[in-house]
């Protein structure tokens, strides 16, 4: 059985570098195709080390679609491949056209967006109907995302199967403690504390601003504390800048890339991720990544939250867009240790759904099930 995974944009993924290594194992041959700027990236890098065949095609924008689109479609007549896999965007709408020409029968997609582009940028929504078509098989992150699939993109239930991310979770719990230890002493060689974070591009979506105008007011409770913005940068960094604007320059850290996602979590006090409704995050892996890690939280209800999170038990979780009871729940945090103790604890014990071997599992299942007929 051969899959050739064709992803877009991507320079660096531990997800990608887990199904690398645990679906061989299961039987299953894989083979990578790559699309995107640069060819030089930790996760060529990965594969080439892995001795796993993969392909780089340049993708940096619309005008190469044609040459990409032609690569492809040569690549996937040899591949004998039984079926292909896409991931995001541009590697799912080129990627599934190639394999249909190809005449591979089994094309499938994962969905990695919810109601981004309804929101947002409603001329695209066409193409992922079109997507949503060529594909045979879609992989629904959350039931959020396959709640958008079936009631505002009219797929039909049978052709979506619902597969969370997988995470090897005691990595997450127990970094290598030299590595923690080098990345407090790169991003808060002065010790400052408690440490609030976000990890989470700058969208509107994800809600930083109100974070910030918490921060601002946990500054006057506690005027050492200090907060990590990590993978900043992007579309709504102008106003980003106007909140930090408002506070010390001293007590936050920009910080646009980290690769090591396993010891940041060891950084923080308190971790927040608070998008502003309900559905528009896809899945939000930074809710198992931070309570595997053992760090207490604070969190709204958006993507795979509802799937899991209890207000209380697990982690505390706030309203939409209200910076006040980010403020109030991150002082409780601070000030309340049988509280965080609690959070820690129900965290990390509410996750099985969510390991690499469920993951892996399923990912193996998707590929064997009769409903995708393998030559």
């Amino acid at each position: 059985m051969k899959v050739v995974y064709i992803i877009s944009k991507v320079s660096k993924a531990v997800a990608f570098e887990w199904i690398s290594e645990e679906l061989p194992k299961k039987g299953v041959e894989l083979e990578f195709i790559l699309l995107g700027e640069n060819e030089r990236t930790e996760l060529k890098e990965f594969l080439d080390s892995k001795g796993i065949e993969n392909h780089f095609l340049k993708l940096s924008s619309k005008k190469y679609y044609p040459n990409v689109l032609l690569r492809l479609l040569q690549l996937l007549r040899t591949s004998k491949a039984n079926a292909v896999h896409t991931h995001l965007f541009d590697a799912s709408l080129l990627g599934l056209m190639a394999a249909r020409i190809a005449g591979i029968k089994n094309r499938i997609y994962t969905r990695h967006h919810a109601t981004y582009h309804h929101d947002y940028f409603p001329k695209m929504v066409k193409f992922d109907k079109l997507i949503n078509r060529i594909a045979t098989q879609i992989v629904a992150i959350s039931p959020n995302v396959k709640n958008v699939l079936v009631n505002r993109e009219n797929v039909q239930v049978e052709k979506i199967r619902t597969i969370y991310h997988g995470f090897d979770l005691q990595r997450f719990e127990h970094p290598h403690e030299e590595n923690v230890q080098q990345l407090k002493a790169k991003y808060n060689p002065n010790k400052k504390g408690p440490v609030i974070a976000c990890i989470s591009r700058y969208l509107e979506l994800k809600g930083i601003d109100h974070v910030i105008k918490a921060f601002a007011q946990l500054l006057q409770d506690y005027p050492n504390a200090y907060l990590l913005l990590f993978n900043a940068g992007g579309p709504y960094e102008k106003e980003i800048k106007s909140e930090l604007a408002q506070i010390d320059p001293q007590s936050y850290l920009e910080i646009a890339f980290e690769s090591d996602v396993f010891s940041i979590y060891h950084l923080m006090d308190v971790f927040v991720h608070v998008p502003i409704g309900p559905n528009i995050e896809a899945f939000g892996q930074t809710y198992v990544e931070a309570l595997a890690a053992g760090i207490p939280s604070v969190f709204t209800m958006s993507g795979i939250a509802p799937e899991f999170i209890k207000h209380n038990e697990n982690a505390l979780v706030v309203d939409y867009s209200d910076h006040k009871q980010i403020y109030d729940s991150i002082k409780r945090i601070l000030s309340e240790k049988e509280l965080k103790d609690r959070l820690i604890s129900n965290g990390q014990s509410s996750l099985e759904v969510f390991s690499l071997n469920h993951f892996i599992n399923s990912l193996e299942d998707l590929y064997k099930n009769e409903s995708n007929t393998f030559a």
